[in-house]
């Protein structure tokens, strides 16, 4: 099913709503803005973030071998433990915030003692492969791993959630974002590839010339979901199934970082207008990001320096979404507080 633009019909009502609050004309800004688009998704001047969730898919990554990353490839299944236990980064936000959050294995080398209150395994193989040497994942691993992505958002969606945020853990997934920015964008490799989980300059030039490797091998593919088979890693075809179904399911979709938005470059390829139903919430320190941001033509809320992935910066921005639409909702308008408006 293609994903409908939002139907903006609803514009100049919303804005005459906003324009009715007790402030001067635009002197909300951004909120304004962000109160208007969830009201056109949602089709209402009374939108509700219900049951919100950050949604976290983890995988392995097989070009780990090559040295492309500072930490080894069992941090993975550590910090999914860590995330189970309740000690990450994005288990405080989420905790701090009033967001639901979710573990999705996709593809970590390791197993986990089953856990239904946080985890959901749709595990579909131990990791990727070394797409140095061969695609990381076959077609039908991949559209596995899309299928899973949207399973769990429809899971969340049927018990009431109308925002979604995605994060991911997966050591060596910036170089899959790296390559995958690199063909749909068409920027230059080196402006696509960072230091990642802390590469020195040294280390930086090194994983470069892998990726520059990878990348003309696969040069001859055109097909978006055999690029994303060869060069993507399993938590991020996830992030992307799970952006188009929460699209066609007119959620509001809370864009994260880097990887995040490496998986929505992809479902941007598919679905152009998925981008309507977007919220990005930070710019991440990871170089390539904000170019990334400038393609889409993206605007985000918060530039904190970070660069950890997660999901974090989508629950730290949670707040201040939630801040726009009660503003909408709550706020007295000039006529209800008996207060003169501008002459």
């Amino acid at each position: 099913m293609a994903i409908p633009p939002v139907e903006r019909s609803l514009t100049g009502a919303i804005r005459q709503k906003i324009d009715q609050k007790t402030k001067p004309t635009g002197s909300l800004g951004r909120l304004e803005d962000i109160a208007t688009q969830i009201a056109l998704i949602q089709q209402t001047l009374t939108p509700a973030l219900s049951n919100p969730h950050i949604l976290v898919f983890a995988g392995d990554h097989g070009l780990v071998a090559e040295g492309i990353s500072a930490y080894p490839p069992e941090v993975t299944y550590q910090m999914v433990q860590n995330f189970m236990a309740g000690g990450a980064a994005i288990n405080v936000f989420c905790k701090q915030n009033g967001l639901n959050l979710l573990i999705c294995d996709v593809g970590v080398n390791g197993t986990f003692a089953e856990n239904t209150q946080t985890f959901v395994k749709f595990k579909i193989r131990p990791g990727t492969r070394n797409m140095r040497f061969e695609p990381a994942m076959t077609r039908d691993e991949c559209e596995a791993a899309l299928d899973a992505g949207r399973t769990l958002v429809n899971g969340v969606a049927y018990r009431g959630c109308t925002i979604v945020g995605f994060g991911e853990m997966g050591i060596g997934n910036t170089s899959a974002a790296s390559l995958l920015m690199h063909r749909l964008t068409g920027l230059p490799l080196d402006q696509c590839v960072g230091a990642g989980t802390g590469l020195d300059e040294a280390g930086v030039a090194h994983k470069t010339a892998i990726l520059q490797e990878v990348a003309t091998r696969y040069a001859g593919l055109t097909d978006l979901i055999d690029l994303l088979s060869a060069m993507g890693g399993l938590e991020i075809a996830a992030l992307t199934g799970g952006m188009l179904q929460a699209a066609e399911n007119g959620m509001v979709i809370l864009v994260d970082g880097f990887i995040s938005t490496a998986a929505l470059l992809v479902a941007h390829a598919l679905e152009p207008a998925i981008l309507d139903y977007c919220i990005f919430c930070h710019q991440s320190d990871e170089a390539g990001h904000r170019r990334m941001l400038e393609y889409l033509n993206a605007r985000p809320l918060l530039t904190l320096g970070m660069r950890l992935g997660e999901g974090s910066g989508a629950a730290l921005a949670f707040p201040i979404i939630d801040s726009a639409v009660q503003m909408l909702i709550e706020m007295a308008s000039f006529g209800q507080a008996g207060i003169s408006q501008k002459g």
